[in-house]
């Protein structure tokens, strides 16, 4: 079953052109890479998705609903769930205040919110250990774990991460790419942006490149991965597109 499908879509910043013509799938169970470089337009597709820009034109459908009339926290409760650049924590709430936040900001009912929170500690087990700990006092690879126990914390139906890896030490890299495996493989299809093409062919099934805002190359990431027209879009000449 298709979860997420971009056709056609266009969002531009005034005058400025942010994307273009974006076609773009995720299915069950998948990790699907958005890639290129700086200023390709990666986030912007991310804000069309979550309702933070509007397209002027083509169509967002999540799991077979149009969402062009759907504001952005109503996708948030129906479970599309945006994990930011830059983890975007509450550094002086305790990790538990930060998971506790979210699920009000998510509009689950109270009752539910324990029973939530306590099924988010169990499939983390490093924010267990800092429950009571100030959010501000972990390291940046623990932020970005918090970060997607806290998108965790909605029941997503499709996560989507933004740049995890970004200023990350290599051994909790490989720790936050496993958790998002983890996550696929037990039900949660991840949308995954990254700049580093080599981590992000490693655990994705199919990938999408943007240069300049639009999409120009898309694929198997095995086959991409040898790809050089990878390392041509990320090379290339810049141009007008927003990230």
């Amino acid at each position: 079953m298709t979860v997420l499908s971009l056709a056609n879509v266009a969002v531009y910043y005034g005058p400025v052109r942010g994307v273009v013509d974006v076609d773009l799938c995720v299915d069950e169970h998948e990790i699907v890479a958005l890639l290129g470089a700086n200023g390709a337009g990666k986030s912007t597709v991310l804000k069309a998705v979550s309702g933070l820009v509007r397209p002027r034109a083509g169509t967002i459908s999540f799991r077979g609903e149009d969402l062009k009339r759907v504001p952005a926290a109503t996708r948030v409760r129906r479970g599309l769930v945006q994990v930011p650049e830059g983890r975007r924590i509450f550094p002086a709430l305790t990790v538990r205040e930060n998971l506790e936040l979210a699920a009000f900001g998510f509009g689950i009912a109270r009752a539910a919110r324990r029973a939530r929170l306590e099924s988010v500690v169990e499939r983390f087990p490093l924010i267990r250990a800092h429950l009571q700990k100030l959010a501000g006092m972990l390291s940046g690879g623990e932020q970005q774990v918090l970060a997607i126990a806290r998108g965790m914390m909605a029941e997503p139906k499709l996560l989507m991460v933004d740049e995890p890896s970004l200023g990350l030490a290599p051994q909790m890299v490989e720790s936050v790419y496993d958790l998002l495996v983890q996550i696929a493989a037990e039900g949660t299809p991840v949308l995954l942006v990254e700049q580093n093409v080599t981590l992000a062919f490693e655990i994705t099934s199919r990938a999408y490149v943007l240069q300049q805002g639009r999409v120009v190359l898309a694929g198997h990431s095995a086959a991409l991965a040898d790809d050089p027209r990878v390392v041509a879009a990320y090379l290339g000449a810049g141009g007008a597109a927003a990230r």
